[in-house]
């Protein structure tokens, strides 16, 4: 078995191991991205509702990629892409492309039909990336459309098929996005969502999904995670005009995002009044009257409890619990971030 850490052959019977002052000097490719910070080279995955609009978020980035243009606030690497628009005909791709572009350039390519993944799929990829060598992203709409005939579901059969396609972009040094569905229950983790084992989550190197809270809203999240990214939230909101899905916010820049509602309500709060002192009931009347919430005293100090770095470190919110005058109290202060001072 190669092994590209090592550049050579596996032993049978011995490791082939590297010292870590070796590893550390030595010169090793730096991760590249498609979208920077965003999408790695290696295998993706967007997971999403039926029709909540996926495909043409997919679209969108096949032709800004080609293009070179940037996909909100994030530069891109121009290079050809190709879209596997398994699900659509010709005539509803076209319809499609020419809602969300006046000029397709010509190294954005698309596909209607192909093998699945066990009757000749990767020799389609292979074939397609040796005749267009600059390829950068293969987007796989949808990943049902794919896969073998054989395929049950069990965590391995997930994890095999994927680690198929991993070993795919990794090779040839490629972005490959599998779009695929969610689960019909929800999770307070979206990630969770996924359709199938987490054999797919465990074999991919990064993961989207995109979610509404409301199956009529403009407004859906993507949320973001991998091997080689941060760990974050983009608010997005969809323009029924041009079909594409328009920047609003990231949790990148607003740490607050990615915190429950509950603590961003508690921010908001110590943001207005800095400082608050008193017992846990006169706190827990004081939060109730500003955010509309009826949460349990208990329940509310267990998520300040779980939650205290990120307020701390991110939002400036520190508390402490004491008694005094043998009541329980609870003093909380709020001092702006260096970043908003």
């Amino acid at each position: 078995m190669y092994d590209d850490l090592n550049d050579g052959l596996y032993s049978k019977k011995l490791f082939n191991s590297i010292d870590g002052e070796t590893l550390l000097e030595m010169d090793l490719p730096k991760t590249k991205y498609v979208i920077r910070d965003l999408l790695p080279q290696g295998l993706a995955i967007i997971g999403g509702s039926p029709k909540v609009g996926k495909s043409w978020l997919m679209l969108d980035w096949c032709v800004r990629i080609a293009k070179g243009e940037k996909i909100w606030n994030y530069p891109t690497v121009q290079g050809t892409t190709l879209y596997l628009s398994l699900e659509d005909n010709s005539s509803r791709l076209q319809e499609r492309l020419l809602t969300v572009t006046e000029s397709a350039p010509a190294n954005v390519h698309f596909v209607t039909f192909c093998c699945s993944l066990d009757n000749g799929l990767d020799e389609q990829i292979k074939n397609f990336v040796t005749d267009h060598p600059d390829t950068v992203l293969i987007v796989i709409d949808t990943f049902q459309m794919i896969r073998g005939t054989g395929s049950g579901v069990s965590y391995a059969s997930d994890y095999n098929e994927i680690e198929i396609i991993k070993k795919l972009a990794d090779e040839l040094k490629i972005t490959i996005l599998l779009v695929h569905h969610l689960r019909k229950q929800g999770d307070s983790d979206p990630f969770n969502m996924i359709s199938g084992t987490n054999g797919l989550a465990g074999g991919a190197d990064t993961m989207f999904v995109l979610d509404k809270s409301k199956r009529c809203s403009s407004n859906a999240t993507l949320y973001c995670s991998g091997r080689d990214i941060e760990d974050r939230e983009i608010e997005l909101r969809f323009d029924k005009d041009s079909c594409a899905w328009k920047f609003v916010s990231d949790s990148s820049e607003n740490p607050e995002m990615l915190l429950p509602i509950e603590m961003q309500k508690l921010i908001e709060m110590m943001k207005d009044i800095s400082f608050f002192s008193g017992s846990n009931a006169e706190f827990l009347e004081r939060y109730q009257s500003y955010s509309g919430s009826e949460i349990k005293a208990n329940a509310l100090k267990r998520m300040m409890n779980r939650w205290h770095s990120e307020l701390e470190e991110d939002s400036g919110v520190y508390f402490e619990s004491c008694k005094r005058n043998n009541t329980r109290v609870i003093d909380i202060t709020y001092e702006p971030p260096d970043s908003e001072a």
